[in-house]
This record gives C-alpha cells, structure tokens and sequence, in this order.
C-alpha cells in the first residue's frame, strides 16, 4: 500500500472524506484547473524530485543555488504577469458594477457632495489657525532668545 504525507490535519480530514481536491476552492488543483495560478510553465520542471544521488562539489553547489534564485525569479515575473492579464478585463467590469451603484443610491451621496464644500473649507480654515499658532509661538521664542541675549 501506499503511504500519504499530508501538510496538515485539513488536508488529511478531506482526504479520508474522499473529496476530490479539485473541487475544492481552497486547494491548489482547484486553483490550476480553473485557470486561476499557472498550471503549464517550464520553470515547474525544475522542481521535479531526482532520485539519482550525485557527489557534493562546491562550485557546482554554488551554481545550483544560483541558478535556483534565477528560476524562481522568472517564476515570479511570470506568475505576476499571469495574475495582471487574468485581472485585467475585471478592473473594467469592478468600475462599472461601482459606477451602477452609485447611480442606484444618488440620493444617499448628495448630501455628502453638497457638504464637501462646507468640510474642505472647515479643514482649511483649521489648517490656517496651527499655522498662525506656530508662528505666534515661534516669535515669542525668537523675542525670549533675544532678551535672554540682552542680559
């Protein structure tokens, strides 16, 4: 018989309930067979296990690694650019859904947009008063430095 490691106690429960993984959304084989991660990609054969046990030498050791971090850059770039062309049409179609909803509830903005005038203006006026505070209080500083001088 064949023996079964699994990652976590998850996976074993599913597993022994005889759920197929890839119709579970949260598994890695749902995520491939709907098109949603990179399924096909020759960086993957890189991954593959080698049972054919080879001599240790430094410098190759040392390339291996190199290589290895070169690979999994390409992967990342790769899976980056596969992430933004399947977002890429559902950008559009999330700005169109918000643009209906807030047609559909116009009348819970308005008050907000009528008052935005009034708000900036509060924030400005704000801003100005600190300002004027810091100055006011920087020149008694200054006239205190220059009393203390005088003495």
């Amino acid at each position: 018989s064949k023996t079964f490691r699994f990652c976590r106690s998850k996976c074993h429960r599913n597993f022994n309930k005889k759920r197929n993984p890839r119709k579970v959304a949260w598994t890695k084989a749902y995520r491939k067979t709907r098109g949603k991660e990179l399924a096909v990609d020759s960086t993957f054969e890189f991954e593959k296990r080698r049972n054919r046990p080879t001599k240790y030498d430094r410098n190759l050791m040392g390339k291996t690694i190199m290589a290895m971090q070169r690979v999994q850059s390409i992967k990342e770039a790769r899976e980056g650019r596969f992430h933004a062309n399947r977002m890429k049409d559902a950008k559009a179609e999330k700005v169109k859904v918000a643009r209906v909803e807030i047609e559909k509830h116009a009348e819970v903005l308005a008050p907000a947009v009528a008052r935005r005038e009034e708000v900036m203006q509060n924030v400005l006026d704000s801003a100005r008063a600190r300002i004027a505070t810091r100055r006011v209080t920087k020149e008694r500083a200054v006239a205190r430095g220059s009393e203390n001088m005088e003495e």
